[in-house]
């Protein structure tokens, strides 16, 4: 007491036991506090992130999963793409095919008419022919019978 009567009016710390008794609730506090208060908030914000991380990984597999369905299915478009094209092509060779085939068909068949009507006039010039050569000796005979007034024979 003699103490605080020098000090006068100024405040003065001095460890006694009551600063460990204040130290020891503190640390009591502390400890109830964590238990009570923080770990279970701890906890919560662990299981939290825990969650949103596993959630965020589930993401990102799906993400992983989608994009490589994509380039399977763009693959298969390519691939149908492909084959559509190459038989698209098949058919119009088959149908150039089929155009050559009749157009030959036809020239072969005008050729054979052609010749056809080559012979007939053939034949026919043949026979105009020998009609005229006989008509033309015949004509000669009368009128040369006619010019000297009298037949001629052959």
């Amino acid at each position: 007491m003699a103490l605080l009567v020098l000090a006068g009016t100024s405040i003065q710390l001095v460890p006694d036991g009551t600063l460990l008794f204040h130290l020891a609730l503190v640390i009591v506090m502390v400890g109830l506090l964590n238990l009570t208060l923080l770990k279970p908030i701890n906890r919560i914000l662990e299981e939290r992130e825990r969650r949103t991380t596993g959630r965020f990984r589930e993401a990102q597999s799906l993400l992983m999963r989608v994009g490589e369905k994509l380039r399977e299915y763009e693959a298969r478009m390519r691939d149908a793409r492909s084959r559509g094209y190459s038989l698209m092509e098949e058919e119009r060779t088959a149908a150039s095919r089929e155009g050559e085939r009749k157009v030959a068909e036809v020239k072969a068949e005008v050729m054979h008419w052609l010749e056809t009507e080559k012979r007939r006039l053939e034949i026919d010039e043949e026979q105009v022919r020998t009609t005229l050569q006989r008509d033309a000796g015949v004509r000669a005979l009368e009128i040369g019978s006619q010019i000297l007034g009298r037949s001629i024979r052959p």
